[in-house]
Protein backbone atom coordinates (compact mmCIF):
# COMPACT_ATOMS: atom_id res chain seq x y z
CA UNK A 1 0.00 0.00 0.00
CA UNK A 2 1.20 3.69 -0.87
CA UNK A 3 -0.10 6.79 0.81
CA UNK A 4 -2.75 8.07 -1.02
CA UNK A 5 -2.02 11.85 -0.89
CA UNK A 6 -4.74 12.53 1.53
CA UNK A 7 -4.79 13.00 5.36
CA UNK A 8 -7.70 13.36 7.91
CA UNK A 9 -7.38 16.35 10.37
CA UNK A 10 -9.23 16.36 13.10
CA UNK A 11 -11.12 19.96 13.60
CA UNK A 12 -12.86 19.07 17.04
CA UNK A 13 -13.18 16.81 19.67
CA UNK A 14 -10.95 14.47 21.76
CA UNK A 15 -8.49 14.24 19.08
CA UNK A 16 -8.50 18.08 17.83
CA UNK A 17 -4.99 19.26 15.74
CA UNK A 18 -4.29 15.51 15.49
CA UNK A 19 -3.97 13.89 11.38
CA UNK A 20 -3.91 10.69 9.80
CA UNK A 21 -2.33 9.39 6.71
CA UNK A 22 -4.21 7.67 4.46
CA UNK A 23 -3.02 4.80 2.06
CA UNK A 24 -4.51 4.27 -0.99
CA UNK A 25 -6.27 0.75 -1.89
CA UNK A 26 -7.35 -0.28 2.05
CA UNK A 27 -10.18 0.86 4.61
CA UNK A 28 -10.46 2.73 7.68
CA UNK A 29 -12.86 1.99 9.83
CA UNK A 30 -14.06 4.55 12.10
CA UNK A 31 -15.91 3.67 15.83
CA UNK A 32 -15.84 2.61 19.45
CA UNK A 33 -14.78 -0.66 19.43
CA UNK A 34 -10.68 -0.95 20.28
CA UNK A 35 -9.43 -2.98 17.43
CA UNK A 36 -10.54 -0.95 14.38
CA UNK A 37 -8.57 1.72 12.73
CA UNK A 38 -10.11 5.21 14.21
CA UNK A 39 -10.98 4.56 17.66
CA UNK A 40 -13.63 7.57 19.30
CA UNK A 41 -14.62 6.69 22.03
CA UNK A 42 -18.11 8.73 23.05
CA UNK A 43 -21.12 7.83 24.25
CA UNK A 44 -22.88 9.08 20.50
CA UNK A 45 -20.23 6.69 18.31
CA UNK A 46 -21.25 3.39 17.46
CA UNK A 47 -18.49 0.56 17.81
CA UNK A 48 -18.48 -0.24 14.16
CA UNK A 49 -19.61 4.03 13.01
CA UNK A 50 -18.59 4.08 9.69
CA UNK A 51 -15.83 3.12 6.93
CA UNK A 52 -13.50 5.42 4.58
CA UNK A 53 -12.77 2.88 1.53
CA UNK A 54 -9.92 4.10 -1.24
CA UNK A 55 -9.52 2.76 -4.08
CA UNK A 56 -6.92 4.01 -7.06
CA UNK A 57 -7.53 7.60 -5.76
CA UNK A 58 -11.13 7.89 -5.17
CA UNK A 59 -12.12 7.74 -1.64
CA UNK A 60 -16.04 6.98 -0.06
CA UNK A 61 -17.20 7.23 2.78
CA UNK A 62 -20.07 4.95 4.38
CA UNK A 63 -21.99 4.45 7.48
CA UNK A 64 -22.10 1.57 9.20
CA UNK A 65 -25.59 1.20 10.07
CA UNK A 66 -24.51 4.14 13.11
CA UNK A 67 -27.52 4.81 15.59
CA UNK A 68 -26.39 8.81 15.58
CA UNK A 69 -25.24 8.53 12.04
CA UNK A 70 -22.33 9.99 10.08
CA UNK A 71 -22.47 13.56 8.12
CA UNK A 72 -20.55 15.01 5.41
CA UNK A 73 -20.70 18.79 4.72
CA UNK A 74 -24.01 19.04 7.39
CA UNK A 75 -25.78 16.25 5.43
CA UNK A 76 -26.28 12.61 6.81
CA UNK A 77 -25.60 10.24 4.54
CA UNK A 78 -25.51 6.30 3.57
CA UNK A 79 -22.46 6.30 1.22
CA UNK A 80 -20.86 9.11 -0.56
CA UNK A 81 -17.78 10.08 -2.49
CA UNK A 82 -15.58 12.27 -0.66
CA UNK A 83 -13.39 15.34 -1.97
CA UNK A 84 -10.74 17.63 -0.64
CA UNK A 85 -12.06 19.54 1.59
CA UNK A 86 -15.10 17.86 2.68
CA UNK A 87 -16.07 17.79 6.73
CA UNK A 88 -16.82 14.55 7.95
CA UNK A 89 -18.96 14.72 11.38
CA UNK A 90 -18.95 11.23 13.28
CA UNK A 91 -19.99 12.11 17.35
CA UNK A 92 -18.48 15.19 18.08
CA UNK A 93 -15.46 14.46 16.04
CA UNK A 94 -15.72 16.73 13.19
CA UNK A 95 -12.31 16.07 10.34
CA UNK A 96 -11.77 17.63 7.32
CA UNK A 97 -10.07 15.50 4.10
CA UNK A 98 -7.13 17.76 2.80
CA UNK A 99 -3.85 16.59 0.49
CA UNK A 100 -0.26 16.89 1.88
CA UNK A 101 2.11 15.18 4.07
CA UNK A 102 0.81 14.41 7.57
CA UNK A 103 2.74 16.98 9.96
CA UNK A 104 3.70 16.18 13.51
CA UNK A 105 0.59 15.51 15.34
CA UNK A 106 -0.62 18.63 17.72
CA UNK A 107 -2.20 18.44 20.99
CA UNK A 108 -3.66 15.20 22.15
CA UNK A 109 -4.07 13.62 19.47
CA UNK A 110 -1.03 10.86 18.51
CA UNK A 111 -1.32 8.85 15.33
CA UNK A 112 0.23 4.76 16.21
CA UNK A 113 -0.33 2.05 13.44
CA UNK A 114 -3.51 3.45 12.14
CA UNK A 115 -5.27 4.00 15.40
CA UNK A 116 -6.00 7.54 16.36
CA UNK A 117 -5.31 7.20 20.30
CA UNK A 118 -6.08 9.80 23.14
CA UNK A 119 -2.80 11.19 25.18
CA UNK A 120 -2.55 11.61 28.78
CA UNK A 121 -3.29 14.77 30.01
CA UNK A 122 -3.69 17.62 32.45
CA UNK A 123 -7.09 17.70 34.03
CA UNK A 124 -7.03 21.59 33.16
CA UNK A 125 -6.13 20.50 29.71
CA UNK A 126 -8.87 18.52 29.37
CA UNK A 127 -11.52 20.59 30.75
CA UNK A 128 -10.76 23.23 28.54
CA UNK A 129 -10.79 21.06 25.20
CA UNK A 130 -14.26 19.41 25.99
CA UNK A 131 -16.32 19.62 22.96
CA UNK A 132 -20.15 20.63 23.86
CA UNK A 133 -20.37 19.26 27.33
CA UNK A 134 -17.33 20.02 29.03
CA UNK A 135 -17.60 22.46 32.48
CA UNK A 136 -16.22 25.19 30.29
CA UNK A 137 -18.36 26.80 27.66
CA UNK A 138 -17.37 25.91 23.84
CA UNK A 139 -16.97 28.71 21.77
CA UNK A 140 -15.23 29.03 18.51
CA UNK A 141 -15.60 30.83 14.94
CA UNK A 142 -17.73 29.80 11.87
CA UNK A 143 -14.44 29.72 9.93
CA UNK A 144 -13.10 27.06 12.21
CA UNK A 145 -16.53 25.06 12.60
CA UNK A 146 -19.39 25.87 9.33
CA UNK A 147 -22.85 26.20 10.91
CA UNK A 148 -24.47 23.11 9.82
CA UNK A 149 -21.61 21.08 11.30
CA UNK A 150 -22.25 22.92 14.72
CA UNK A 151 -25.56 22.04 14.61
CA UNK A 152 -25.36 18.65 13.68
CA UNK A 153 -22.84 18.60 16.99
CA UNK A 154 -25.26 19.69 18.66
CA UNK A 155 -28.23 17.77 17.97
CA UNK A 156 -26.14 14.67 18.14
CA UNK A 157 -24.38 15.39 21.53
CA UNK A 158 -28.45 15.64 22.39
CA UNK A 159 -27.46 18.68 24.63
CA UNK A 160 -29.13 21.49 26.14
CA UNK A 161 -28.21 24.86 25.86
CA UNK A 162 -28.48 28.03 23.83
CA UNK A 163 -25.77 28.63 20.80
CA UNK A 164 -25.28 32.13 20.86
CA UNK A 165 -23.79 33.47 17.56
CA UNK A 166 -21.79 37.21 16.82
CA UNK A 167 -21.84 38.12 13.31
CA UNK A 168 -23.26 41.02 11.70
CA UNK A 169 -26.38 40.58 14.36
CA UNK A 170 -26.59 38.24 17.01
CA UNK A 171 -28.41 35.28 16.85
CA UNK A 172 -29.62 32.80 19.20
CA UNK A 173 -30.67 28.85 19.13
CA UNK A 174 -32.51 26.95 21.68
CA UNK A 175 -32.04 23.39 21.95
CA UNK A 176 -33.76 21.12 24.92
CA UNK A 177 -32.01 17.15 24.57
CA UNK A 178 -30.29 18.65 21.17
CA UNK A 179 -33.57 19.48 19.22
CA UNK A 180 -34.15 23.17 18.45
CA UNK A 181 -36.70 24.29 19.38
CA UNK A 182 -36.48 28.33 19.24
CA UNK A 183 -34.53 30.72 17.63
CA UNK A 184 -34.23 34.78 17.40
CA UNK A 185 -32.48 37.57 16.12
CA UNK A 186 -31.23 40.79 17.86
CA UNK A 187 -33.82 39.46 20.54
CA UNK A 188 -36.59 40.35 18.03
CA UNK A 189 -39.32 37.99 19.17
CA UNK A 190 -41.61 39.27 16.96
CA UNK A 191 -39.71 37.88 14.32
CA UNK A 192 -41.63 34.48 13.51
CA UNK A 193 -38.39 31.80 14.98
CA UNK A 194 -38.96 29.73 12.03
CA UNK A 195 -37.77 32.89 10.07
CA UNK A 196 -34.80 33.81 12.37
CA UNK A 197 -33.47 29.94 12.43
CA UNK A 198 -33.88 29.88 8.51
CA UNK A 199 -32.05 33.41 8.32
CA UNK A 200 -29.21 31.98 10.89
CA UNK A 201 -28.52 29.23 9.29
CA UNK A 202 -27.21 30.73 6.08
CA UNK A 203 -24.60 32.98 8.14
CA UNK A 204 -21.30 31.81 7.27
CA UNK A 205 -19.01 34.76 9.18
CA UNK A 206 -18.64 35.29 12.81
CA UNK A 207 -17.98 33.53 15.96
CA UNK A 208 -20.16 31.52 18.60
CA UNK A 209 -20.47 30.16 22.04
CA UNK A 210 -22.69 27.34 23.85
CA UNK A 211 -24.76 28.96 26.60
CA UNK A 212 -26.63 27.01 29.19
CA UNK A 213 -30.32 26.35 28.94
CA UNK A 214 -32.39 29.32 29.03
CA UNK A 215 -36.15 28.38 30.69
CA UNK A 216 -37.64 31.12 29.09
CA UNK A 217 -41.11 29.99 27.86
CA UNK A 218 -41.61 30.92 23.83
CA UNK A 219 -45.52 31.68 22.40
CA UNK A 220 -44.28 30.06 19.09
CA UNK A 221 -41.83 27.16 19.44
CA UNK A 222 -39.75 25.30 16.47
CA UNK A 223 -41.04 21.71 15.91
CA UNK A 224 -39.19 20.72 12.84
CA UNK A 225 -35.91 18.19 12.97
CA UNK A 226 -33.04 19.59 11.86
CA UNK A 227 -32.22 17.99 8.49
CA UNK A 228 -35.45 19.45 7.30
CA UNK A 229 -34.94 22.94 8.61
CA UNK A 230 -31.32 22.59 7.07
CA UNK A 231 -32.45 21.91 3.89
CA UNK A 232 -35.39 24.35 3.60
CA UNK A 233 -32.47 26.80 4.77
CA UNK A 234 -30.48 26.53 2.27
CA UNK A 235 -33.37 26.06 -0.56
CA UNK A 236 -34.04 29.53 0.19
CA UNK A 237 -30.57 30.72 0.48
CA UNK A 238 -30.44 29.47 -3.41
CA UNK A 239 -33.52 30.74 -4.21
CA UNK A 240 -32.65 34.45 -2.73
CA UNK A 241 -29.60 34.44 -4.68
CA UNK A 242 -31.13 34.41 -7.90
CA UNK A 243 -33.25 37.33 -7.37
CA UNK A 244 -31.30 39.12 -5.59
CA UNK A 245 -30.39 41.52 -8.22
CA UNK A 246 -33.81 41.75 -9.07
CA UNK A 247 -34.30 43.72 -5.52
CA UNK A 248 -32.76 46.62 -3.50
CA UNK A 249 -30.63 45.73 -0.24
CA UNK A 250 -32.61 44.96 2.77
CA UNK A 251 -31.54 48.00 4.35
CA UNK A 252 -33.35 50.22 1.74
CA UNK A 253 -36.88 51.69 1.48
CA UNK A 254 -39.45 51.02 -0.74
CA UNK A 255 -42.57 53.18 -1.43
CA UNK A 256 -45.89 53.50 -3.97
CA UNK A 257 -45.05 54.31 -7.71
CA UNK A 258 -47.85 57.58 -7.53
CA UNK A 259 -49.71 57.93 -10.11
CA UNK A 260 -50.20 54.32 -9.87
CA UNK A 261 -50.64 53.11 -13.85
CA UNK A 262 -51.34 49.32 -13.67
CA UNK A 263 -54.24 47.72 -11.99
CA UNK A 264 -54.61 46.97 -8.59
CA UNK A 265 -57.16 44.05 -9.45
CA UNK A 266 -54.29 42.23 -11.55
CA UNK A 267 -52.09 41.92 -8.60
CA UNK A 268 -52.45 38.63 -6.21
CA UNK A 269 -53.59 38.42 -2.59
CA UNK A 270 -50.18 37.69 -1.44
CA UNK A 271 -48.97 40.87 -3.40
CA UNK A 272 -51.63 43.07 -1.90
CA UNK A 273 -50.38 42.05 1.61
CA UNK A 274 -46.27 43.08 1.08
CA UNK A 275 -47.57 46.14 -0.87
CA UNK A 276 -49.59 46.95 2.50
CA UNK A 277 -46.49 46.28 4.68
CA UNK A 278 -44.46 48.47 2.03
CA UNK A 279 -46.97 51.44 2.90
CA UNK A 280 -46.55 50.82 6.85
CA UNK A 281 -42.98 50.40 6.87
CA UNK A 282 -40.84 51.02 3.80
CA UNK A 283 -38.03 48.96 4.54
CA UNK A 284 -37.49 45.83 3.04
CA UNK A 285 -36.01 44.19 6.21
CA UNK A 286 -38.79 45.32 7.84
CA UNK A 287 -41.44 44.40 5.16
CA UNK A 288 -39.42 40.61 5.56
CA UNK A 289 -39.77 40.21 9.29
CA UNK A 290 -43.16 41.27 9.24
CA UNK A 291 -44.56 39.24 6.66
CA UNK A 292 -46.09 35.84 7.43
CA UNK A 293 -44.76 34.86 4.19
CA UNK A 294 -40.95 33.25 3.66
CA UNK A 295 -38.09 35.46 2.88
CA UNK A 296 -38.19 33.99 -1.00
CA UNK A 297 -42.08 34.72 -0.96
CA UNK A 298 -41.85 38.70 -0.30
CA UNK A 299 -38.83 39.02 -2.15
CA UNK A 300 -40.49 37.17 -5.31
CA UNK A 301 -43.25 39.87 -4.53
CA UNK A 302 -41.30 42.68 -4.41
CA UNK A 303 -39.52 41.73 -7.47
CA UNK A 304 -42.87 41.40 -9.60
CA UNK A 305 -43.92 44.78 -8.26
CA UNK A 306 -41.23 46.86 -9.21
CA UNK A 307 -41.16 45.29 -12.45
CA UNK A 308 -44.28 46.15 -12.98
CA UNK A 309 -44.05 49.68 -11.71
CA UNK A 310 -46.59 49.47 -8.75
CA UNK A 311 -43.61 50.21 -6.25
CA UNK A 312 -40.43 51.98 -6.58
CA UNK A 313 -37.00 52.95 -4.44
CA UNK A 314 -38.06 55.74 -1.54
Amino acid sequence: MSFSGYVLKFISGKYQGGEMPLDDNREYVIGRKSDIDIVIVEDMVSRMHAKIMLNNGQIYIQDLGSTNGTFVNGERIKRVRLKEGDRILVGTSLFRLERGEVKKAVGQAKITKGVVKEEPREPQQVQRKTMLGGPSIQQGTLAEIPMADLLQMITVSKKSGVLVIKSQDEGKIFFKNGQIHYACINENHSLNPIKAIYRIITWDKGSYRFDPPDNRKFVIEIDEDLDVLLMEALRQRDELKKIASQIPPPNRSLTLNTPISPPLKELKPEHLDVLQLIINYGQIKAVMDKSPMTDIEVAKAISFMLSKGYIREA
